[in-house]
């Protein structure tokens, strides 16, 4: 029997403003995070929405369109009262960061809200947009004083990508850091709201018996692995000017890399552990020109089959150029240069129409001498992963080796397996609601910093300069609905290892 875990408290008052109020993102998972607070009631007692998108509408037609994506995509059944009260305090307001009075006529809108609904000044701006339109939206937010912090707090969430390279993140940092402070930019990961991702440092240092074997005495290599079935799909404009590396390396992987590889902090605040993941990705190490080409691959796929859906090739998805050269799967190899982790590779891959959906970390500890076995009929033992699997499924497996029962000594490969849907008691989620609850708590442990974002994108542009100056030479396919190129299996092959088999 698990017990209940302890009850949060509410938030403070405040207002809650989504740029991009319209979009597939406010649809899709933020209203339904609301909700799914609103149900645990988790929201603030005075609390507000403002929805703010270029085109404008009246607050009913945004209330209706709310509902309707609400119906169709919640984790679980809407109750008509509780969307009710949620929708009820959704108002909306015109503005575009290239008409400034539009963003006067937000802050009068606000400051009477705030008056009428009593959230006592605290603003939380929710940047659901495109990456084009942070900056200039921020600098708007700060022209009209609605950063400003006087007794009451703001906050601004961004999501990703954060940048296009490494030039690009530090100017964008440069740029909200003269109008705000580190403290009140919350960079939004929503991999990090996954319980079994939050529960990799639980794992990690709640533990005893972990810590004194995490580390390259007794660890082989990490494997880190997000495959997706879906296609690119209609996003053929915004995917090929970004690719599999910026979409999802200096952001996704690079968060479960810094979780698995970083020191013990030495507290647990969102000082000390950003501080630690920040160290991990400082000490990526920088490879040259050639050993980034040779620890690196890179694909498109081609057409295929994945389940009942035909996908088109890459190439002749609608609005990608004809001869791109952006990739839609990637693998590279990476060393981190510290005590702990000297000598361990680390494996990362990422794809897009590939035949699994999955998500996991797996953990290859170092083989066992056969000598004592020597005279068995044993040659080979399993290898020991211990793998965190954070989709379609959450758990956390132990692979190891047993015998069998017999007389003679036969070993074979066993597995303990945890599923969190098995011992803990937990509706559906986004994966948003907490994160969208430490931004109204102002618990930026989740969130990443300033030399955070910088440290992955200075470990990634290595390979990014590499791959543009060999053009499409060194870009391989592989078919949609396949595992993905077959020199991705000699990344490994070539240093002895193999990808873990998907089960």
């Amino acid at each position: 029997m698990t017990k209940d875990p302890q009850p949060k408290r509410k938030p403070e008052n405040c207002a809650f403003v989504i740029f991009g109020v319209t979009g597939d993102l406010t649809h899709r998972l933020v209203m339904p995070s609301l909700y799914n607070l609103a149900a645990e009631h988790l929201l603030p007692e005075k609390f507000c929405v403002v929805g703010v998108a270029r085109r404008g509408q009246s607050d009913e037609e945004l209330r209706d369109s709310l509902l309707k994506g609400l119906r169709q995509f919640a984790t679980r059944p809407v109750d008509d009262d509780i969307a009710t009260r949620l929708l009820e305090c959704v108002t909306f307001v015109e503005a575009d960061p290239k008409d400034p009075p539009s963003f006067d006529r937000l802050h009068q809108h606000l400051d009477s809200l705030e008056c009428a609904q009593g959230t006592g000044g605290n603003r939380l701006f929710y940047l659901a947009t495109p990456p084009a339109a942070f900056a200039p939206t921020a600098r708007e937010l700060g022209r009209t004083g609605m950063m400003k912090e006087n007794g009451a707090w703001r906050r601004l969430v961004i999501e990703k990508p954060f940048g296009t390279d490494l030039a690009s993140a530090r100017a964008l940092n440069a740029e909200l850091l003269k109008i705000m402070d580190e403290h009140q930019i919350y960079r939004i990961d929503h991999y990090l709201g996954k319980e079994t991702v939050q529960n990799i440092l639980v794992l990690r240092f709640a533990n005893g018996m972990f810590e004194p074997i995490w580390n390259r005495n007794h660890i082989d290599h990490v494997q880190i692995t997000v495959e997706e079935k879906l296609g690119v799909g209609h996003r053929g404009g915004f995917y090929d000017a970004t690719g599999a590396l910026r979409d999802m390396v200096p952001n996704h992987l690079f968060q479960l890399m810094s979780l698995v590889a970083m020191e013990p902090p030495a507290r647990f605040d969102a000082h000390s552990v950003r501080s630690e993941k920040a160290e991990v990705l400082t000490a990526v190490q920088k490879p040259s020109k050639e050993e980034a080409l040779r620890n690196s691959v890179r694909a498109q796929y081609l057409a295929g089959r994945i389940g009942d859906e035909e996908i088109p090739d890459y190439r002749k998805t609608e609005d990608v150029k004809p001869d791109s050269t952006t990739e839609t799967f990637v693998a590279l190899k990476l060393m981190i240069d510290n005590w702990r982790w000297a000598g361990v590779p680390f494996y990362l891959r990422t794809g897009k129409a590939l035949g699994h959906k999955r998500t996991e970390v797996a953990i290859k500890f170092k083989q066992a001498p056969l000598s004592m076995f020597s005279n068995t009929d044993v040659d080979r033992l399993s290898q020991n992963f211990l793998t965190i699997g954070i989709a379609p499924t959450e758990t956390i497996e132990l692979q190891f080796n047993a015998k069998v029962p017999g007389p003679s000594i036969t070993i074979d490969g066993v597995e303990m397996k945890f599923r969190y849907g098995d011992y803990f008691r937990a509706d559906p989620s986004t994966g948003y609601e907490t994160l969208i609850y430490d931004c109204m708590i102002g618990d930026n442990i989740l969130f990443q910093r300033a030399d955070g974002i910088e440290a992955g994108w200075a470990a990634v542009q290595p390979f990014l300069d590499a791959w543009k100056s060999a053009g499409t030479n060194g870009i391989e396919t592989y078919e949609a609905g396949s595992d993905g190129p077959a020199c991705a299996d000699e990344l490994l092959r070539r240093d002895g290892r193999s990808w873990r088999k998907y089960s």
